[in-house]
């Protein structure tokens, strides 16, 4: 207990502070995800904030952290599901070039299935 290392995750202090953060990333996904669709339109807040937290959350599992703490794959296949929902229902009001929807698309698919991924334990 206490501290065993240099690093910056090292110490039950640095753990707990990664816990927090972690569990804040996962309960702001999980509730925008339970919220209203509106919020999720590419041009609102959670529907840009939604991808950085999973992306974060996928770098920090790379990093050797917080894979315990992921929702289940299911969990995060159905968040793909409804997020990319509404994404096609409205991205086309934004009027997007056709390269830049394609690219997006692809971005937000592999976004999530690379959370999903090492949340079922696949490489």
């Amino acid at each position: 207990m206490g501290t065993w290392g240099s690093g910056n995750f090292e110490s039950d202090t640095a753990l707990d502070h990664l816990s927090i953060v972690v569990d804040r990333l996962v309960a702001e996904v999980a509730e925008a995800m339970a919220g209203d669709p509106v919020d999720l339109e590419p041009d609102e807040y959670w529907g840009v904030a939604v991808p950085c937290n999973l992306e974060l959350l996928h770098v920090l599992v790379q990093a050797g952290y917080a894979a315990s703490a992921l929702p289940q794959a299911g969990v995060i296949e159905e968040w793909k599901k409804a997020f990319l929902a509404v994404w096609e229902r409205t991205i086309d009001g934004l009027e997007p070039s056709p390269a830049f929807k394609e690219e997006r698309r692809s971005v937000l698919n592999r976004t999530f299935d690379q959370l999903a991924d090492v949340a079922a334990g696949r490489p």
